[in-house]
């Protein structure tokens, strides 16, 4: 593994809801020991507060309806000869069944893909994501159920390689060229995902997945667990989207330096 790819990671996991309310409950407990009081209540109020905040279900739906609402279900009717499933890691575990080995949202993005290409005939899947700590490919997991569930092996291709969303989109667009083709992923990933494939002039339609986003139900709603997990879900979407505007940006600047000079 790169150490780009370690770093980026190691900065992503303490600018998102986990990583921020556990490294302020840390320095609280580091200045409490140090006889810092102030600063320590200071950092106690700011964990509790984020902590309820990220909780709470009207903010947490807030977040992640803001980026799910963003594109709308897959109509099922573009005559595509490609549709690409992203990765979202699995476990290689032999104890467990075939559809435990896949996450929640792997399984709907697999799902999905699958009804999309049994309504177009001749197309073909692309399924995308590197092993991580695993013996086998992410992407080769999702083959695995794909097959499970009627899919004719020639009408799969697998990228094993792609470590992130940039990976996938490089490798797609070897493929599909400047045509248009059938982009499946989580609907609160699916902002980020567009913003990458349309950064290399590739011509995605999306078909988001996975959805997290709820009904509003009243502001009177105790914090719970799966909203924290929702605010989770959302920021790293938030942070993933800045970072890829950021180097676009960056690109930009460059490219006007090297006109300019």
């Amino acid at each position: 593994m790169d150490l780009g790819f370690m770093l980026k990671k190691f900065i992503t996991f303490f600018i998102e809801p986990y990583g921020m309310v556990l490294s302020l409950f840390v320095i609280w407990f580091i200045l409490s020991n140090i006889k810092k009081v102030k600063l320590a209540k200071i950092s106690l109020s700011l964990a509790f507060g984020l902590l309820f905040l990220f909780s709470y279900p009207p903010f947490a739906n807030f977040l992640i309806s803001n980026l799910e609402n963003q594109y709308p279900k897959y109509d099922y009717k573009n005559d595509v000869s490609y549709i690409h499933v992203l990765g979202s890691g699995h476990n290689g575990d032999e104890t467990q069944p075939l559809s435990s080995k896949i996450g929640n949202a792997g399984l709907k993005r697999v799902l999905e893909g699958v009804i999309i290409h049994k309504k177009i005939a001749g197309s073909k899947l692309i399924f995308t994501g590197y092993g991580g700590r695993e013996d086998i490919s992410t992407a080769k997991m999702n083959a695995r159920i794909a097959l499970a569930l009627g899919i004719k092996e020639e009408d799969i291709i697998l990228g094993e390689k792609a470590k992130d969303t940039q990976d996938e989109a490089s490798f797609t667009k070897k493929l599909v060229g400047d045509k248009s083709f059938v982009l499946v992923t989580s609907a609160s990933h699916m902002p980020r995902a567009m913003i990458l494939f349309e950064s290399l002039n590739l011509k995605p339609i999306a078909a988001p997945t996975a959805f997290y986003k709820d009904k509003f139900r009243g502001i009177f709603r105790l914090p719970n667990i799966n909203s924290f997990i929702k605010s989770q879900v959302a920021m790293h979407e938030y942070w993933g989207i800045l970072w890829s505007k950021l180097k676009k940006l960056d690109e930009r600047l460059k490219e006007l330096s090297h006109q300019l000079y």
